[in-house]
């Protein structure tokens, strides 16, 4: 960033996440619903900055449009590690954002993780990783698997986490110039949520996303991106939309497919990645 109001702030990657295949299997009496779903990182996503500050505020220095600082889950993250730590330290933080809202691609849930993860780091809280999801878990469904760090077969409602390999890939990521409402698409009469569950040795692309019928019918400009994609190769949609994309072999393709794009069409190519940028943090430990 080149602020150079933000010149003192150190800057932790936030990478997107695509949802390889959505299964939803059944729905908890409190209303969450039971999902079976790959999640992937990849090389593209937000960068949050952070300063240390030692009287103990927690403050957001750049407004995010559409966002209360109240609600911003950087804010929340910090404010739930200080809590539970007992830290005296405070911190000021921005969010460069690349990631839309509404996109499917995790950003809100990646920049709180990055934030729990890199304020560990900073405030030498000392917590493990185990830990830190467990913190996580509250402040969304997504945001445990940003802190686990590895391509993971996610269970229950996206917190049981099981790593699983995955194949190296690019990817074209096209945007949509739509907000999908996640819980929308969850409280939505339509949506089907009796899939059965697929053995990990039988996950591929092909098994789908659950969410991705409904979502067309009431997102055109979904349906639309997601038809261009599959024209050149196949494509699916990542968690509740918006953002649908395809895998490649190589940037190459990818480049070629997106520079092939219709006038108008939005997005980029990224590189899968095995482990979150931040997994290898040095005084981050596993339990």
């Amino acid at each position: 960033m080149t602020d150079p109001a933000l010149r003192d702030f150190a800057g932790f990657p936030a990478p997107a996440k695509l949802n390889l295949m959505l299964r939803v299997t059944g729905r908890r009496a409190d209303g969450y619903h039971l999902l079976q779903t790959v999640f992937r990182f990849i090389d593209y996503g937000d960068i949050v900055w952070l300063r240390v500050r030692g009287d103990g505020v927690i403050a957001r220095v750049r407004p995010l449009a559409g966002i209360a600082e109240a609600d911003d889950l950087t804010v929340r993250a910090a404010r739930a590690l200080q809590t539970s730590s007992g830290t005296a330290l405070g911190a000021d933080i921005a969010v460069e954002k690349r990631l839309p809202a509404g996109g499917g691609l995790g950003g809100g849930s990646s920049d709180a993780a990055t934030t729990l993860l890199a304020l560990n780091h900073l405030w030498g809280t000392g917590w493990s990783r185990k830990r830190l999801q467990e913190q996580a878990l509250p402040l969304g469904a997504d945001v445990p698997v940003f802190v686990y760090g590895q391509t993971a077969l996610a269970g229950g409602i996206g917190e049981v986490l099981t790593p699983i390999p995955a194949t190296p890939a690019w990817y074209l990521v096209l945007m949509p110039p739509v907000a999908v409402s996640t819980a929308g698409i969850f409280q939505h009469p339509e949506l089907k949520r009796d899939s059965e569950p697929i053995k990990m040795q039988g996950f591929s692309v092909s098994a789908g996303n659950d969410l991705e019928p409904l979502v067309c019918r009431l997102y055109p400009e979904v349906a639309s991106h997601l038809a261009w994609l599959k024209s050149v190769g196949g494509g699916q949609m990542t968690g509740s939309g918006a953002c649908v994309f395809a895998a490649f072999a190589d940037e190459s393709g990818a480049r070629q497919a997106l520079a092939s794009s219709p006038i108008g069409m939005r997005g980029f190519v990224a590189r899968g990645l095995d482990v979150h940028p931040l997994h290898g943090l040095a005084d981050l430990q596993d339990d």
